[in-house]
């Protein structure tokens, strides 16, 4: 399998780039997905998370309210270690088990990590970032995913800066104009991917943590 990992910061349109690249026959791996089936009632997430912050963080079906979750941790950085010392562990011993599903195949995994940077994943086949300047991800965030501003400029000051992830990337893809021009960008990348080099069928499953 030949891995790619696929960052961006919130709002640049990393799922809309997944999305595509699984349109043109790669497989996904979410982290994202993969935070919220662990976060689902009975899991081992969600039951540590509700043992350190109680019920104020349930909607009213008994399902996590993960904007309660982020009230709590994003104002709070001793709160956010907490919550990352919790999900951080599963997740990666649950993509490790996605990704052996892959091993010995030839496909094309991507493998979508927003915290691609801060979780120290760097042992991928090329990494792939999707980069966007903060008034335009700040204007998309209000506009189509009805963001407070001031919400959402919170959530970009607290993510590592766009500077961080262009400075590990392989391949950049813009996305500051058009959804047609993104689209264009974004199949430019493709092509870049099916011109690597795949690894040899049956290596052994690479770590991809390479800090802690």
């Amino acid at each position: 399998m030949l891995e790619i990992g696929l960052t961006g910061g919130i709002g640049s349109g990393k799922s809309t780039a997944a999305a595509s690249f699984v349109a043109h026959g790669a497989a996904l791996i979410d982290a994202d997905q993969i935070v919220r089936d662990l976060q689902q009632p009975g899991e081992k997430v969600f039951e540590e998370m509700l043992s350190k912050w109680g019920k104020d963080i349930l909607a009213p079906d008994g399902q996590l309210d993960r904007q309660a979750v982020a009230n709590i941790v994003f104002s709070n950085p001793e709160e956010l270690a907490s919550l990352n010392a919790i999900v951080h562990p599963a997740v990666r011993e649950e993509m490790t088990g996605r990704r052996k599903a892959y091993l010995n195949t030839d496909d094309t995994v991507i493998l979508e990590i927003p915290l691609l940077v801060e979780s120290g994943y760097r042992n991928f086949d090329a990494i792939v970032v999707v980069d966007i300047n903060t008034e335009t991800a700040v204007e998309r965030l209000v506009k189509h995913r009805s963001f407070e501003e001031e919400d959402a400029r919170n959530r970009i000051k607290k993510q590592v800066s766009r500077e961080a992830r262009t400075e590990i990337a392989d391949y950049v893809i813009e996305n500051n104009t058009s959804i047609g021009v993104f689209e264009k960008e974004i199949y430019k990348c493709w092509e870049w991917i099916n011109s690597i080099e795949r690894p040899e069928i049956g290596r052994a499953l690479p770590s991809l943590i390479v800090k802690q």
